[in-house]
């Protein structure tokens, strides 16, 4: 069993998410920072796409196969201070971004115990944060009366059809009269007002509905549930922070972009802004989980953005979107594979691949699989048969060696110990052959004889080692006349083994409930096969054949 405990497995793995978190979101600051001069709606698209990429990463490194850096592994080695001690351990382990079997010391347990503990607090905390919100919201809107005045589903239907929008939105009115307007839910989107939005202008109503409609069309509601979903995970985190801030932001400032493109002055939309932010209560904190039109934390940078003529309000073309979307998925998917060698390596892993005659196998693949780590290492062998692995982390392995022309080798049991070295010779056999037959009833009573060496070399070349066995003399089975007229009929499985003068030698049936009749035919024919012998480094050996002759009655 591994030396690493359940809480310390779980805080490497939240380790390793968060310095791989930390380059997505700091990649996305980059980005954003670069595209200033680009409208919000694409700099809030880089920003939802980090989030989410940061929601995906736990779950990619669990399902995805591991791709392990022997160079950085190398690198983190050269940052470990001599005579560090258990201190060292710990920041090597909060480096690594695999999971590994390691000894650990007591205090480290505790250490990682107290923090996953902490971890966990802060999760749920901020968990618990988003549900309340949500359950308000829900709670809001069941005691809200719908609306269905002619003006407002007239102005909805207008600005629907201005962002696209397909599903339908419902208006509710709220029992407050100083309630901030605000929208939420995906599927079945909602838009709750005040209890005296029925006496607004004509000219507020519409400023109102095209904000809100806007977050619908662009589904920001579902973009900024999966920025809190981070805030939780990575509370602990303070870019994730900034980026569910930002992501907000930007939401905002491209909704506002989406209501003075539709044709609203952006005089008249300020001032609206301005006196519902002053006339109506701070939603700020009350309604996390929503989209407010009115926070006034933000309120003076989107005033100077829609008055300033000169910003980019362009919305967001689907060459952007898919372009973002690429360079998201370029960064995630390597990062989500990688994992970092940290200092619970075992010595120098190598051994040596022989053939039977004791002479080395060059170009053999060698897998080293880790299934408890879920990583998989591979190497081949040099022209002397020699093969070595670097850095790999200790723990339970599966060696396997494949080479053409040789049966492949398991081994199940491979223990690599922390700071040992591991070994060994192995020695691979040669391939079996195999070969199968099909027999029917025919009129004819004699066997028939196939010369198959035409159309084919004689020898087939596997590896430069081994050239394989081949039928050059076939002689057909016949199916005898009295088991055709019981009626027998079945599979016969004959092992043999090849000589090296291609000859048939110790025919042996392997399943003795078969028609003795159908075995005994069987026989007959298959002695008188012949082959062009396998040839090990250019000499012929012997090598076992499995050959099955399937008696049918049905042609």
């Amino acid at each position: 069993m591994s030396a690493y405990g359940g809480s310390e497995l779980v805080l490497s793995f939240l380790f390793a998410c968060f310095a791989k978190a930390t380059l997505l979101l700091c990649c996305a600051w980059i980005a954003t920072v670069a595209m200033r001069r680009h409208s919000s709606a694409v700099r809030h698209h880089s920003w939802a796409v980090a989030i989410v990429a940061s929601l995906a990463l736990p779950i990619l490194m669990m399902l995805l196969p591991a791709w392990r850096s022997s160079a950085l592994g190398d690198a983190a080695a050269l940052l470990k201070p001599a005579g560090a001690g258990a201190v060292a351990s710990v920041s090597q382990t909060i480096a690594s971004t695999t999971i590994n079997a390691v000894t650990v010391s007591p205090v480290y347990k505790k250490i990682a115990r107290a923090i996953l503990i902490i971890w966990a607090f802060g999760f749920l905390l901020v968990l618990l944060r988003l549900m309340t919100g949500l359950a308000r919201l829900v709670w809001m809107s069941t005691l809200a009366r719908p609306l269905f005045e002619d003006d407002w589903m007239r102005d909805v239907l207008t600005f629907s059809n201005i962002f696209e929008i397909a599903r339908p939105a419902r208006l509710l009115q709220c029992r407050s009269l100083l309630a901030m307007p605000l929208t939420w839910g995906f599927l079945r989107p909602v838009i709750v007002l005040p209890a005296g939005s029925s006496t607004w202008t004509a000219e507020r109503r519409r400023i109102v509905l095209a904000h809100e409609l806007a977050h619908i069309g662009r589904h920001d509601w579902l973009v900024q549930i999966c920025g809190e979903l981070a805030r939780a995970v990575y509370w602990f985190h303070p870019l994730v922070w900034l980026a569910a801030a930002r992501l907000r932001h930007e939401s905002e400032c491209a909704c506002d972009d989406a209501v003075l493109m539709s044709g609203i002055s952006p005089s008249r939309y300020a001032s609206e802004l301005l006196d519902l932010a002053r006339t109506l209560e701070n939603s700020g904190r009350a309604w996390t989980t929503s989209l407010a039109i009115a926070r006034p934390s933000n309120l003076e940078r989107r005033f100077a953005a829609m008055l300033n003529s000169s910003v980019n309000r362009k919305s967001l073309s689907n060459k952007a979107k898919y372009l973002i979307l690429c360079f998201a998925l370029g960064c995630l998917l390597p990062l989500a594979t990688l994992r970092v060698s940290a200092q619970n390596l075992a010595g120098k892993t190598s051994g040596t691949i022989h053939d039977p005659s004791g002479s080395p196998v060059a170009n053999a693949t060698i897998v080293m699989s880790n299934h408890g780590a879920n990583t998989i290492d591979m190497t081949t062998t040099d022209r002397d048969g020699n093969f070595s692995f670097k850095s790999l982390p200790a723990g339970k392995y599966e060696l396997q060696v494949y080479k053409p022309g040789f049966a492949p080798l398991h081994r199940a049991d491979v223990t690599l110990d922390p700071g040992a070295e591991f070994a060994e010779v192995f020695t691979l056999s040669v391939g079996a052959d195999f070969e199968t037959v099909r027999v029917v009833p025919s009129g004819s009573e004699k066997p028939a004889v196939t010369d198959e060496s035409d159309g084919k070399p004689s020898r087939l070349g596997i590896g430069g080692t081994v050239e394989a066995a081949k039928l050059i003399k076939r002689v057909q089975p016949i199916y005898p006349e009295s088991a055709k007229s019981d009626g027998a009929q079945g599979t016969v499985v004959l092992h043999a083994v090849i000589g090296m003068d291609g000859k048939p030698l110790s025919l042996r049936v392997m399943n003795s409930e078969i028609d003795p009749r159908l075995s005994r035919s069987a026989v007959e024919a298959v002695s008188q096969w012949r082959y062009s012998p396998t040839l090990l480094n250019g000499e012929p050996i012997e090598v076992d054949t499995t050959i099955t002759v399937n008696y049918t009655l049905e042609p």
